[in-house]
């Protein structure tokens, strides 16, 4: 298991002793985050989102790798494929709406080229 997985699996594992214990312990985050962000520049906030960004991506890669497991133990469930639509479609959505800012496309433009590369993609693992 990566050192990531470890950390994700520690965080979603940990219990709080009381829910008190636990709202204060939000409450501290929540400061911390705001004092930071309150002295951040531009490029500064950028890249603690760019960051944010990349540690998403893992942990949505850590989380469909668990969701994968499942899918294959219950290989008639169409809930699971139901699931990963609506993941592939949100995902698709961001790729979209960078497509759009890079490119001056429109959304028709910048779908029509993620469906038709994800089809070649496909089609070369064949």
């Amino acid at each position: 298991m990566t050192e990531k997985r470890k950390t994700y699996k520690t965080l979603l594992d940990a219990r709080f002793p009381s829910a008190d214990a636990e709202k204060e312990e939000q409450k501290q985050i929540e400061r911390r985050r705001i004092k930071r962000q309150l002295n951040q520049s531009a490029i500064e906030r950028y890249t603690d989102v760019k960051n944010d960004i990349a540690s998403l991506l893992d942990l949505i890669g850590e989380e469909m790798r668990v969701h994968a497991q499942g899918a294959e133990a219950h290989p008639k469930n169409w809930g699971n494929a139901g699931d990963a639509t609506n993941i592939r479609t949100s995902l698709k959505n961001v790729l979209e709406f960078l497509l759009i800012g890079r490119y001056r496309w429109t959304e028709t433009e910048a779908a029509r080229f993620i469906e038709d590369h994800l089809e070649s993609l496909r089609e070369d693992k064949r």
